[in-house]
């Protein structure tokens, strides 16, 4: 399969802490693909640098033939709108905004209308099992369904690529299994890439494949999920 994501020997530093020294990385067209490693082993920190949101200190970031790490803020941003997609541990939805234009927001801010975005968006809540709760704000939703929403979200705009920083650390293992599960299997229905951020194995377990991230130093393949 075609890479779609390489990370070359990336080192990136806070003040005087060391978060990557060296981590490599790859991610092939429709891949899914677990990062594994303990708490502070730079694994959150080498997601943002493919991802963009952070730029590397040192090494090389190519997504489909171009240098990530070396365009413009506007451009990254510009890229993470229409290529990327993102769920994060505690979804980051708007909380005055319902869930279906949350999930609607990727398409407005890439200037769909709003009658089609919101009904493109309403499509997908009984894909996710939010069905009758478009109309419910995020502080109305159990953690589960908010997680669901956020990945909608992060699905709608047929990204390449969507990165999830720890997406079920907030979650209880039935709620995070079914978050799981509509990734893996809306991500395969699009062709979609997903590198997964993770610290615990039954998560990993999702993926095509794991690699593991200790200290910073580097990324290895450590089997497949």
């Amino acid at each position: 399969m075609p890479q779609v994501l390489v990370g070359l020997d990336l080192y990136k530093s806070f003040g005087l802490v060391q978060a990557l020294r060296g981590a490599s990385i790859t991610l092939d067209e429709g891949e899914i693909v677990a990062v594994m490693g303990p708490s502070g082993s730079g694994k959150s920190t080498l997601l943002h640098c493919l991802a963009g949101i952070l730029t590397p200190d040192f090494g090389e970031v190519h997504f489909a033939g171009e240098r990530i790490d070396l365009m413009s803020d506007r451009d990254r941003t510009q890229l993470r709108r229409s290529d990327f997609g993102f769920v994060f541990q505690f979804g980051q939805l708007v909380p005055e905004l319902p869930a279906v234009e949350n999930i609607a927001l990727p398409l407005l801010l890439a200037g769909r209308r709003r009658k089609a975005a919101l009904a493109a968006a309403g499509a997908w809540l009984p894909r996710l099992g939010l069905d009758g709760l478009g109309g419910r704000l995020p502080g109305e939703l159990s953690g589960g369904e908010g997680q669901r929403a956020a990945l909608a979200r992060a699905l709608i705009a047929e990204p390449k690529i969507v990165f999830a920083d720890e997406p079920t650390g907030a979650l209880d293992s039935v709620a995070a299994d079914q978050v799981l599960e509509l990734l893996v299997d809306a991500a395969r229905e699009q062709g979609t890439s997903v590198l997964l951020v993770t610290h615990e194995a039954r998560v990993a377990a999702f993926a095509d494949r794991t690699v593991l991230v200790r200290d910073g130093i580097d990324a290895m393949r450590v089997g497949s999920g």
